[in-house]
């Protein structure tokens, strides 16, 4: 039988790891730019993501989901991951934390 794993504790685990990853050309981590959509874990650990770019021109687009999905299927617990890219709704800046507005000073 399989260990029940503690899903909120496992979806803080994985925004954590989110957000050690970045944009190149933005100083500021994905998901406080607002590029994650959604975090979706089920009852065994598989995470689906999904996630936009700031342009579907971005230069990291063949780059940035695998590096998410390698990254988060390296935390406890998570049994796989797999990021969806997606292009709607579009991403704009007010999808971007308060935070991330003052740290490129958008206000």
């Amino acid at each position: 039988m399989e260990e029940k794993i503690d899903k909120a504790d496992l979806n803080n685990k994985v925004v954590e790891v989110l957000k050690s990853c970045y944009d190149p050309e933005i100083p500021v981590n994905i998901y406080e730019l607002g590029l994650i959509y959604s975090v979706d874990i089920d009852d065994v650990g598989n995470v689906n993501i999904k996630m936009t770019l700031t342009s579907p021109a971005c230069p990291v687009a063949g780059s940035l989901p695998p590096e998410v999905e390698n990254k988060v299927r390296k935390v406890p617990y998570v049994k796989s991951c797999i990021v969806e890219l997606v292009w709607e709704p579009r991403w704009d800046i007010h999808l971007m934390s308060e935070e991330a507005r003052l740290q490129l000073g958008l206000y």
